[in-house]
């Protein structure tokens, strides 16, 4: 899908003058992707790099770190805090050495444990080593991330050049803030979180702080606006010619002190299937003709039929006219004149009035909201109030809906995800599902990649996947197998792609008259309030595959004796991560629990990657062959390779443009 932000720039206020040079010493070229020979000797060391024993390592280093555990436990709150300035002494002035990262992480260790009486164990101890190294660590749900990385982030801290924290939403962003706050102010640390309501002189002052929790939207679009106060003041001899110049208006003007350090939360999630998104800041244009044309394309579109007139390639989301089409298509624009009298942008309109007609779906890639499109992210089923579909396909969407059509809006400034965050000097990750994407992380970030073991054994039972042969057939098989669930009192979870699809699955357990709770597209704090009751017995949680991720589901009074959190997911994404990140919501920390998968021939997936299969589709048996479900894996493999090489290719254009064109005010 593709999809943009769309971010108004905010008149800027006072700004210190160190914030420039911190921005221009920080603005260090990305490192591009590699050609040639160098290309494939770098895609040989990321086959290799996996195969390190880096785990084993940190394993070692966090016992140490245990070890000294007696060396804190008795002092009184002044000695630590004595203790805590001599350390912080010397990761300031750069003389740190591993004996001191060790007495760091114990230090931090024993104010968590006066703080919140939480004393992180061995296993979240590595995963803080590994982020400190700039690692991406793997950590099953449930085995405290978010604890873990107060371990790093003092210690990055300290070293005075300031700390993101990267969360997926600003409620996680002010939470986890708030919930680790004591430890860093115990620690000397002044630690802030990033809101999208804030002012410049308010962002200004988080970012100031020594660690700053914020979303990857806020830090890219406050990046891009800093660029753009900038201009073309990109090397410090520019900035002291402009200072002389200029005096202090442009320094005063931004709100980063530069890209130092990044701990980005569900690493596969931002790094990775987000990192395609451009985010882009523009600025409103109206033209009424253009309005005008996306009302037209849509009525157009509406009289060209299937097949005859336009064909659709499901796999690549694409539609082309046919011979008949474009005939029929110049007859009905040959009155309007005009834009519509050139063949090419004749056939661009009505193309992407037929694609908003036919690819984009109501309840599944968007809401209507106050007489507005509201995009659906594909990954996380979460409203994206202030997001836009590029390329006037968001245009064209609002015309099929009959909606007022908002004037298209001009790009001053635009930057991917993947290179924005392949700015930063270090960036680390963690999530629950960071293996499968290890070679992506070392190739395009040459991050390691670390797996955590769990703290206690998982005891979760896997079922397999189910596969029916029609949508039909899968939907009343769900419904049957969550009544036969409910009826033992086992907990539900149960994952779906789309808003459409869960409030299909809702209609179908009401008329069976099972009381449930349907998530999708809410705001943050009410999405993690039902999913931390997901575990009481006998509740069914009907939610989008992503909902509530950053939020434990913690087992009710009894629920461990009935099995556990039982997670169904009904239809495999294209990414089989996703789909382990839904089973991870079950058997944390050793907790019994149980998962299984329903799928059909009917599924997008299945339609969009395996064709061949597809065309069996119908009926309604269960398809119990071993083809089928391979058939289901084979389509998902195929997708996943499909996204890599949509985001090498955007990694590519990011460095073309980098070289080529560098920072024109429209690009960043």
């Amino acid at each position: 899908m593709s999809r943009t932000d769309a971010i108004t720039l905010p008149d800027a206020g006072p700004n210190v003058p160190s914030q420039m040079w911190r921005m221009l010493a920080s603005r260090s070229a990305t490192n591009r992707l590699p050609k040639g020979l160098d290309a494939a000797w770098d895609v040989a060391v990321g086959k290799v790099v996996p195969l390190v024993p880096r785990r084993g390592r940190l394993m070692r280093e966090a016992a140490d770190v245990l070890a000294l555990e007696g060396d804190y436990s008795d002092l009184s709150d002044a000695r630590l805090r004595d203790v805590i300035d001599d350390l912080r002494y010397h990761f300031r002035v750069g003389r740190q050495t591993t004996d001191h990262r060790n007495h760091a992480f114990a230090v931090v260790r024993e104010v968590a444990w006066r703080k919140l009486q939480m004393r992180p164990y061995l296993e979240q101890v590595a995963a803080g080593l590994g982020i400190y190294a700039g690692w991406v660590v793997e950590m099953a749900t449930g085995e405290g991330k978010t604890l873990m990385a107060t371990l790093p982030a003092t210690v990055a801290g300290w070293e005075g050049r300031g700390c993101h924290i990267v969360t997926v939403n600003d409620y996680l962003a002010q939470r986890d803030a708030d919930w680790n706050r004591s430890i860093f102010e115990f620690c000397g640390l002044r630690v802030a979180a990033i809101q999208g309501p804030m002012t410049p002189p308010e962002r200004r002052e988080a970012y100031n702080a020594d660690v700053t929790y914020l979303t990857n939207k806020e830090a890219a679009a406050d990046f891009l606006r800093d660029r753009l106060v900038l201009g073309r003041v990109s090397r410090l001899p520019t900035a002291l010619l402009e200072k002389m110049s200029q005096g202090r208006r442009v320094m005063e003007q931004l709100v980063m002190r530069g890209l130092e350090f990044a701990i980005v939360d569900e690493a596969d999630s931002v790094l990775i299937d987000e990192a395609v998104t451009p985010l882009i800041i523009s600025g409103a244009t109206p033209n009424n003709r253009q309005i005008k044309a996306f009302e037209d394309g849509a009525r157009m579109a509406s009289q060209l039929h299937e097949n005859r007139d336009f064909k659709i390639d499901q796999r690549y989301r694409e539609i082309k006219l046919t011979p008949e089409g474009q005939h029929l298509a110049m007859g009905l624009a040959e009155p309007l004149g005009g834009i519509w009298s050139g063949a090419r942008r004749r056939e661009e309109l009505i193309i992407q009035a037929l694609t908003a007609r036919h690819l984009y779906q109501l309840e599944k890639h968007y809401v209507i909201q106050e007489d507005k499109i509201v995009i659906v992210d594909e990954f996380t089923g979460r409203l994206m109030p202030d997001r836009t579909w590029r390329d006037g396909l968001h245009q064209a969407v609002e015309a099929k809906e009959g909606l007022e059509v908002q004037p298209p809006k001009d790009t001053l400034a635009r930057i991917s995800f993947q290179r924005f965050f392949r700015s930063y000097r270090r960036l680390a990750g963690m999530t629950g599902t960071a293996w499968e994407g290890r070679h992506e992380f070392w190739r395009i970030y040459h991050s390691p990649t670390v797996k955590i073991p769990t703290h206690r054994p998982c005891v979760r039972k896997e079922a397999g996947t189910r596969v029916f042969a029609s949508q039909e057939a899968k939907w009343k098989a769900i419904a049957d197998r969550i009544a036969e669930v409910h009826a033992t009192g086992q907990p539900m979870l149960v994952g779906t792609r789309s808003v459409r699809a869960s409030e299909h699955l809702s209609q179908l357990l009401t008329r069976r008259g099972l009381n449930h709770e349907v998530l999708n597209a809410v705001r943050h704090e009410e999405e993690a309030n039902i999913i931390a009751g997901a575990g009481d017995a006998g509740r069914i949680t009907v939610a989008t595959n992503m909902a509530g991720r950053g939020t434990d589901i913690r087992l009710g009074h009894g629920v461990a004796e009935k099995g556990g959190l039982h997670v169904i997911a009904t239809e495999r994404h294209e990414s089989g991560r996703i789909d382990r990140q839904l089973f991870g919501r079950s058997g944390r920390q050793g907790d019994p629990g149980s998962a299984e998968s329903f799928s059909s021939l009917e599924d997008e997936l299945i339609i969009r990657y395996h064709r061949r299969f597809a065309a069996h589709a119908g009926g309604d048996e269960e398809r119990t062959g071993a083809r089928e479900v391979k058939a289901v894996k084979v389509a998902q493999a195929r997708a996943q390779s499909m996204s890599l090489r949509r985001r090498h290719e955007v990694l590519r254009t990011d460095d073309w443009l980098d070289e080529f064109l560098g920072f024109t005010g429209r690009e960043a």
